[in-house]
Formats: C-alpha cells, sequence, structure tokens
C-alpha cells in the first residue's frame, strides 16, 4: 500500500493522513478549529500539533468561538502557562482574535464555511501530482484567501498556511497519485453536492 512520502513512520501521522487529511470539511466550526490549528503549526511540524491536539481541544473549550471570543487576560494567562500545546504568545493571541473575527463574520450572516470553499468554486480541487517535490507551499487560491482572512481580523493565515489548510480540509487533493488515497478522496469530493445544486 503506497502511501505520500511527507509521513515518516509516525502511527498518529499514518493515522491522520489515512483517515482525515484531504477529506472534505464543510461546517463552519470544524473549519474554523482546523485554521487555528494551522496557525500554531507555522513553523512546527504537523507531528507536533497532531500530538497536541487533544490538548489544544481542551484548553480551547473544543475551539468553541464563541467561549473563545470571551477569553480574559487571565484565561489568556493560563494559555501561555499549558504545557499541554504550544505556548506561543503570538499565536495565542491571535487564536483568540480569529474567534472575534469568525463571530463579527457570522453576525454579519456569512458562513465561514461558504466563505472559505468560494476559493476554489465549492469543489475540491483534484489534483495529479506524481512527486512531493510538485506540490506546490502556496497557490494563487491560498494567496487570495489569506489576503481576505487578513482583511477581515484574521492572524497566522499567510499564503502557506492557508494553502496548508485548503489540502487538509479537501479544498485540494494533493495526495499523490500513487497514494491510496488519492482515488479514496476523489470519490468522496464527488459524493459533495455541487453548491450550484
Amino acid at each position: 500500500m503506497k502511501r505520500c512520502a511527507w509521513l515518516g513512520d509516525n502511527p498518529a501521522m499514518l493515522a491522520y493522513h489515512d483517515e482525515e487529511w484531504g477529506v472534505p470539511v464543510r461546517r463552519d466550526k470544524p473549519l474554523f478549529a482546523k485554521l487555528i490549528l494551522d496557525g500554531f503549526q507555522a513553523g512546527l511540524s504537523w507531528a507536533i500539533i497532531l500530538r497536541k491536539r487533544d490538548g489544544f481541544l481542551r484548553a480551547f473549550d473544543r475551539f468553541d468561538p464563541d467561549t473563545m471570543a470571551r477569553y480574559t487576560a487571565a484565561r489568556r494567562r493560563r494559555l501561555l502557562a499549558d504545557a499541554g500545546i504550544v505556548r506561543n504568545r503570538q499565536k495565542i493571541d491571535s487564536a483568540i482574535a480569529n474567534a472575534r473575527a469568525f463571530l463579527e463574520m457570522r453576525d454579519a450572516g456569512v458562513s465561514f464555511g461558504a466563505f472559505l470553499w468560494d476559493f476554489v468554486d465549492g469543489v475540491p480541487k483534484q489534483n495529479r501530482w506524481d512527486s512531493l517535490k510538485r506540490i506546490p507551499a502556496r497557490t494563487p487560491e491560498s494567496e487570495r484567501m489569506s489576503k481576505a482572512l487578513i482583511e477581515r481580523g484574521f492572524h497566522f493565515v499567510g499564503p502557506t498556511i492557508c494553502y496548508a489548510f485548503m489540502q487538509a480540509v479537501g479544498m485540494v487533493n494533493d495526495h499523490i497519485v500513487a497514494c491510496f488515497r488519492h482515488r479514496e478522496v476523489r470519490r468522496l469530493a464527488a459524493r459533495l453536492p455541487h453548491p450550484q445544486d
């Protein structure tokens, strides 16, 4: 069974690749949670974030934006002292700010999921890379997404972070063609209702 070569032999990473990475996610709150985790990954490996994911879920109230937006200075200090997460002041402050930006969008009647998926016209892009070397770190779509999110008050959403996010939530299928998940993820995408329907 062939897999994408970026995995190594970490069992948690193998499970993530085989079960989650590239599976289309449409709902607002799961997308918000994934974007926050991808922001925390900046400069780190995904294996670190994956190992601490349960700690993040606990520390950030399962990434509930309504709760996060009300975090006090005391709660922020507790987060900075929490060894179960990545204790980076800027990233913690950004996560809280992003919760507030998410709520502003929701209060304005904007679906976070629809907003994000619009950058791929609502349909997962099926790439056909034959090697990891050909997979880009950023694309015009991720650059536009980054700019739009920043304009709405989000932080730690640069074009590279946005592209990693797009890969993870199935907006693009970047499993290499030899990987057994490439075909499976393509089938999952084909079952999604078209946004025009």
